[in-house]
């Protein structure tokens, strides 16, 4: 029901920023929970951020906190994920994700996936 694109990565040197986004179809959107997943090469999948329904909560893993910001923007059907001081650490494939059962956040259990983006950060 949710088609996710993502957009946004690139490389950048440590200390940069980056902003994802993820354009999601669908006009039950504000219904999901948003996620965003990563995984580095040979590495397995890993939460990074997660955003509530309505927007209202959002949620992180500890590596990123203080240095990302998810954020959505319902009338648009899109997510974000501002990602800055960007370490070479945080060298992933990035991916949207979406879900309709909320609990728990901190999950990388999701109903549906982008394509993922490469965010690449070199020292």
């Amino acid at each position: 029901q949710v088609q996710l694109v993502e957009s946004g990565g690139g490389l950048v040197q440590a200390g940069g920023s980056l902003r994802l986004s993820c354009a999601a179809s669908g006009r039950t959107f504000g219904s999901y929970v948003m996620g965003w997943v990563r995984q580095a090469p040979g590495k397995e999948r890993k939460f990074v951020a997660a955003i509530s329904a309505g927007g209202g909560r959002t949620y992180y893993t500890d590596s990123v906190k203080g240095r990302f910001t998810i954020s959505r923007d319902n009338p648009k059907n899109t997510v974000y994920l501002q990602m800055n001081s960007l370490k070479p650490e945080d060298t992933a494939v990035y991916y949207c994700a979406a879900k309709s059962i909320p609990e728990p956040y901190y999950s990388v259990n999701y109903d549906y996936w982008g394509q993922g983006t490469q965010v690449t950060v070199s020292s």
